[in-house]
């Protein structure tokens, strides 16, 4: 009877385990973002990553979003992910730099022409590039790299900016990137380390006159309200990405990696139609409140480019000569090009 009994217990544990196997299958990616919804990254994660994966998984991957610094910051993020705490994460290109240099191409000044060029090229193939080398330098597996904010714009409360020269001697806010400092230095102007949180308040005492940030987020904070001259020089891109730690992407399986990819794509299709859309309602709201919105001739922009040449050039060693080249001469920016090589920035 005993023997009997003990059979009967295992074979109902077993059926038990059968029975759970389906849910115990499904697989569940906690990610970490500074990102929320009612922005772009955030409304992206939310309508086309989370559900993508779903549908093409038969909801046996999931991902269990954490917004708005809830769980960490960009780099804490990528760290977190190295520590198995979260599987995925999103930071700008710049702090993806914490973990190697194969997305610093992105934040090279002028390396794109427009948003357009921006979103064409990062697509077709420069992201993919990029990131495989990514998941060998940085252990990190880029799954997509997209704008957030599009390009820097300058804005100021001194008055109209037409070409480098105007800057001269004025106050500008900078952050603490070494390239947004030597653009500001170069194009005439002195920059001043200010904090994010102060800066309407700074524009509006004369603390500093003119900032150099993405406009939708000038317009978010309000600065056009102290800052009523505006500048169409772009050359900083605000690039982000979404990354996987590597340790955790190569334990999944092909089809689960073929869906992780899928659903990527899904994200960064969606995040570069609702990106543009916010920047062009912030320019638009900007544009209707100020005295000055100003885009610089064809001869005027080659000045602007011309003070982009040092940061280059404190750049070199982090990126790829030809790739950047590559780049710029799919956007018939060859002047650009003799200018850097003549440098010796290229």
């Amino acid at each position: 009877m005993k023997i009997k009994s003990i059979l009967k217990v295992v074979a109902f544990s077993l059926a038990i385990t059968c029975f759970a196997q389906p849910a115990s299958a499904e697989k569940v990616l906690k990610l970490g973002t500074v990102g929320f919804e009612g922005m772009p990254i955030g409304d992206a994660i939310a309508q086309a990553l989370i559900p993508t994966l779903e549908e093409v998984s038969g909801g046996k991957m999931k991902i269990e979003p954490h917004y708005r610094k809830s769980l960490c910051s960009e780099q804490s993020c990528g760290e977190q992910a190295n520590q198995g705490l979260i599987a995925l994460w999103t930071s700008s290109t710049a702090n993806f730099g914490n973990f190697g240099t194969s997305l610093s191409v992105f934040d090279l000044p002028y390396i794109f022409k427009s948003i357009e060029d921006a979103d064409r090229i990062s697509s077709e193939w420069l992201a993919k590039k990029q990131c495989e080398i990514g998941a060998e330098e940085a252990g990190h597996v880029c799954l997509t790299v997209y704008s957030s904010g599009g390009f820097r714009q300058l804005g100021n409360a001194h008055g109209p900016v037409h070409v480098p020269a105007d800057m001269k001697g004025i106050k500008w806010r900078v952050t603490k990137s070494p390239i947004e400092y030597t653009l500001v230095k170069n194009w005439g102007a002195v920059p001043v380390p200010y904090d994010w949180a102060q800066l309407y308040q700074g524009l509006q005492t004369g603390v500093v006159s003119g900032q150099y940030v993405a406009t939708p987020w000038q317009h978010v904070a309000k600065l056009h309200e102290v800052a009523k001259y505006f500048t169409e020089i772009g050359g900083s891109w605000s690039g982000n990405q979404l990354s996987m730690d590597k340790g955790q992407y190569d334990k999944l399986s092909d089809q689960e990696r073929e869906w992780l990819h899928t659903a990527a794509e899904a994200f960064g299709k969606h995040v570069q139609k609702l990106d543009r859309a916010w920047v062009k309602s912030g320019e638009d709201a900007i544009k209707a409140e100020i005295k000055e919105w100003y885009v610089p001739t064809d001869e005027e922009m080659k000045l602007w480019r011309a003070g982009a040449v040092d940061a280059w050039l404190n750049a070199k060693g982090t990126f790829d000569p030809a790739t950047a080249e590559r780049v710029l001469r799919e956007q018939g920016l060859t002047d650009f090009i003799a200018t850097l090589k003549e440098a010796g920035a290229l």
